[in-house]
């Protein structure tokens, strides 16, 4: 089984038991979340979509670790100008592991 869900403006497709990086949650390691913005479910060649939402969908994820992703440089330059502009950026992120789909 595995479902379509939406968390920080992206949308995941997940099954039980994966690891996910995904934009930070404010929860504890090892607190378990219930996600409910479930956009689609399947099993085999069945698939419910919802509109926009499945009503009743929900996944239980626990949280495994909050972290940072490596630094992405930002470099910006005018030729000829003399202009440069260095700038760097480390987005935050929560690791989940995808327990149970309910639909």
């Amino acid at each position: 089984m595995y479902a379509v869900i939406k968390t920080g403006g992206k949308q995941y497709k997940v099954a039980a038991g994966e690891k996910l990086k995904i934009e930070q949650i404010t929860a504890d390691v090892g607190q378990e979340i219930t996600l409910d913005q479930v956009l689609a479910v399947g099993e085999g060649e069945q698939i419910q979509f919802g509109a926009p939402l499945v009503s009743g969908a929900s996944v239980t994820v626990t949280v495994l670790s909050q972290g940072r992703h490596d630094k992405v440089k930002i470099f910006k330059m005018r030729r000829r100008k003399h202009y440069q502009k260095r700038q760097g950026h480390r987005q935050n992120f929560t690791e989940v592991r995808i327990d149970a789909i309910n639909a």
